[in-house]
């Protein structure tokens, strides 16, 4: 799928630098520049109710990096793949998706500055235990046909393309808290993992939301329709993308009131909850990726 990159306006500038940095730096795994390192004296400010994502440096989370003033906004790596920037020129905050696979640890983003200059920012991977489900199941719905297999691989593939999407504007910084896609109760938690007849799969990648057939499925973020489909786990599925890596996902769902190019506003209806793909009732699943990293779809949504 072609990337397309369009200059996006830049936010009005806030004098309060040194009163947002000291903010900002409360939220968790932060990191200055030398030259623009914080007193040792500065105290924490206590965390904004108003900043979203929240800052949960741990595989399948999300870090803030502090990058600091600069007057354009700075490109961001995660190795190869962008990172969505957001803020304005007298502060710049990285949002950078920790995949579930990563390990407790060092880790570190690049920043290319306007002009060539380029440095490296580290950052720690703290370690979380996300719970285990064992159970027992008839091989049927654990082994796949080679039929399945085939029709599987057709579809990472079309995934693959589809969680590649870095589009511009950007969103901003206000706006990145998400309406729940659907109010109902919560009833498979992100990254449990489950092992069927002892054989271990992966981590649940997003959020189940317990809900009736049919039950309106609303945008959590403005956002373009990027992938429409039939999937063999996912069933009817809704890919929409919010721009700069940030994608969310619906899936199980009996009905799609969207096509591909479609734009929707928060809390349009998009689609209906069903029970369409490997599931053993209806609900909505719910996922968010970020720089093409599945992330806890709770650190958008809040409690």
């Amino acid at each position: 799928m072609p990337i397309q990159r369009q200059p996006s306006a830049l936010p009005a500038t806030d004098p309060s630098f040194t009163r947002r940095t000291a903010l900002l730096a409360s939220l968790g795994v932060l990191a200055l520049p030398p030259a623009q390192a914080r007193p040792a004296s500065t105290k924490a400010k206590p965390l904004s109710p108003d900043v979203w994502p929240r800052a949960h440096a741990v595989p399948g989370g999300v870090a803030r990096l502090d990058l600091g003033p600069a007057a354009t906004r700075p490109l961001a790596t995660l190795g190869d793949v962008p990172l969505l920037v957001v803020g304005d020129a007298q502060l710049w905050t990285a949002l950078v998706g920790v995949a579930l696979s990563t390990p407790a640890g060092p880790a570190s983003i690049a920043i290319q500055h306007e002009g060539g200059g380029t440095r490296s920012i580290e950052f720690t991977v703290a370690p979380k235990r996300y719970p285990v489900q064992s159970l027992k199941v008839s091989p049927g719905k654990v082994d796949l046909s080679t039929q399945d297999e085939a029709r599987f691989a057709r579809e990472q593939a079309q995934l693959t393309t589809v969680l590649a999407t870095f589009s511009e504007p950007l969103p901003r910084a206000s706006m990145l808290r998400m309406k729940a896609p659907v109010e109902g109760r919560r009833s498979s938690s992100f990254g449990l993992r489950r092992v069927f007849n002892g054989q271990a799969r992966s981590p649940h990648s997003g959020m189940d939301i317990a809900a009736a057939s049919g039950t309106p499925v609303l945008a959590p973020l403005p956002g373009r329709v990027i992938d429409t489909g039939d999937y063999f786990f996912g069933g009817n599925t809704v890919w929409l993308d919010h721009g700069g890596g940030l994608l969310t996902m619906a899936g199980h769902l009996s009905a799609i009131h969207v096509k591909v190019g479609d734009v929707v506003k928060t809390g349009e209806r998009f689609a209906s909850v069903g029970a369409t793909g490997r599931v053993t009732g209806p609900h909505l699943h719910f996922a968010v990726v970020l720089n093409r990293k599945m992330v806890d779809p709770a650190l958008f949504l809040g409690a």
